[in-house]
């Protein structure tokens, strides 16, 4: 009697077996790539316009100082959302846009958050330069431009991810971000170039506002 297609049975069995393991580890690999906690979801389904963050993320707190010599806290902004950016006084392109998509959202509300602007260029950004470039984009009186000691600054910027002044315009402008965090303190939603516009910032705010 032939037994061959008996003793097939078995190595085939196998053969499914192993593939559904490697299906399996593949899987799993792709579903839990690395990311920071900053990595931002889709907009889709989550309501907001801007890159929705995964929830439950605490904005790292930090201390600086505005051109007055006021010291301004994060922590002390709490009860209301928050936007931060991270420009620069003789930035020509990328903040100055950066700072009129914010000045339009403002425009827009009659509640606006709290603005923080954070120098990605302590050496370059002079009391008497910044509050030439706050009226230069209308944010006078608008928004808390922050600076401090460039070991104070490199760790907001490590924390936030922040592509400085040092690296360059391009690689500034490649990278440049403005977050929105909400009245808890939480950072929920992140814009790059082609997210931050007026309308979008508003209506995420007015989202977290009435949420």
């Amino acid at each position: 009697m032939d037994h061959r297609p008996r003793l097939l049975i078995p190595a085939i069995s196998g053969l499914l077996l192993l593939a559904a393991v490697i299906f399996a580890i593949l899987a799993g690999s792709s579903g839990n790539s690395s990311g920071g906690s900053r990595s931002p979801g889709t907009a889709a389904g989550s309501g907001f316009d801007g890159a929705a963050l995964p929830g439950g993320v605490a904005a790292p707190p930090f201390t600086l100082t505005d051109p007055s010599g006021h010291r301004v806290s994060l922590r002390s902004l709490r009860g209301r959302p928050v936007l931060i950016a991270f420009p620069y006084t003789h930035c020509r392109n990328s903040c100055i846009l950066i700072a009129q998509q914010i000045r339009g959202a403002l425009d827009e509300l009659s509640s606006p958050p709290a603005v923080l602007l954070v120098s990605a260029d302590p050496a370059g950004d002079t009391p008497a330069r910044i509050r030439s470039f706050l009226g230069r984009v209308s944010l006078a009186g608008r928004a808390s431009y922050l600076t401090g000691t460039a070991s104070q600054l490199e760790r907001v910027w490590r924390a936030y991810r922040v592509t400085p002044s040092s690296a360059g315009s391009a690689a500034y402008g490649k990278y440049a971000t403005v977050l929105l965090i909400d009245s808890a303190g939480q950072e929920r939603v992140l814009y790059g170039p082609e997210q931050l516009t007026p309308e979008a910032l508003s209506h995420d705010i007015r989202k977290l506002q009435s949420g």
